[in-house]
């Protein structure tokens, strides 16, 4: 009577299932942590809809630091900045990325520079 089977179990260790795990994972986090801005600003909440389009975008953070794109700049030389971002363009259109704590004069400031060159401009705000 013969007791032991003809199949033996084998102790090796396969890697390609937990290459894969870790592969379909990183493809999970790449696409759920979107980022569109460099700076870590909190932005007010409002309701509205959000749009895509975007020519430059002005930054103020809560130090008063301005920012063109993600450039820092002086904030005396916002307009000048400006101007040169948006040369040449057809419907020039600032994106105001104002944080939570920012006093409104530093928006409005940036609002009247938008008003003075004919800017479009659109306040940022996170969803509600």
């Amino acid at each position: 009577m013969k007791l032991k089977g003809r199949n033996k179990v084998s102790p090796d260790f396969s890697m390609s299932s937990m290459t894969d795990i870790v592969f379909l994972l990183l493809i999970f986090f790449m696409l759920t942590a979107n980022s569109p801005n460099a700076l870590d600003l909190l932005l007010p909440k409002a309701k509205g809809k959000s749009t895509n389009t975007q020519n430059v975008s002005v930054s103020i953070d809560k130090n008063l630091q301005y920012y063109v794109n993600n450039e820092k700049i002086n904030g005396e030389y916002i307009e000048i900045e400006l101007k040169k971002a948006l040369e040449g363009q057809d419907k020039p259109t600032i994106i105001l990325r104002a944080e939570e704590s920012v006093a409104i004069k530093e928006a409005v400031n940036v609002m009247d520079i938008a008003n003075r060159n004919s800017y479009k401009v659109i306040l940022a705000v996170r969803p509600d």
